[in-house]
């Protein structure tokens, strides 16, 4: 399994720690900035996140920012991407059996460290179901035609 990682600003530190959860697990992973707290857009880097999932660069993408709406938005707007906003690990768990999200989005502004551990490792250990889900999946599919 490979990640593709990234925040804005806003999501800075609490990417930091994800990357350390990570590594600590011997996840592969590619950080796609930003780098510091310095200001900078979060369209930017949901795009480049959400793109190199899309495109199979990457299995499967983290996206964090302030809230993390924004960043859930803008990467809902790339073709192929199920980008899911989670704080709770109950959600994290049915965005990927439910809805095989391939892009988990989370807010440094709403949840701490040790949750954003949880809710990654839930994710990231959670298999899609297929089955009644997968009917409902490719219906998401095909709103993007």
């Amino acid at each position: 399994m490979s990640i593709a990682i990234g925040s804005d600003h806003g999501g800075y530190k609490l990417k930091e720690a994800v990357i350390r959860f990570l590594a600590e697990k011997n996840i592969p992973y590619h950080d796609f900035g930003t780098y510091s707290t310095d200001s900078v857009d979060y369209p930017d880097i949901a795009r480049d996140v959400a793109q190199a999932v899309a495109n199979n660069s990457y299995e499967k993408g983290i996206i964090i920012c302030g809230t993390g709406i924004g960043v859930s938005i803008a990467a809902n707007k790339i073709k192929g991407i199920r980008a899911a906003l989670c704080h709770d690990v109950f959600s994290a768990a049915m965005a990927r059996e439910h809805n095989n999200a391939n892009v988990l989005c989370l807010g440094e502004r709403v949840i701490g460290i040790g949750l954003a551990q949880l809710i990654v490792d839930t994710w990231l250990r959670t298999e899609f179901s297929g089955g009644r889900h997968e009917r409902r999946v490719c219906k998401i599919a095909m709103l993007e035609e």
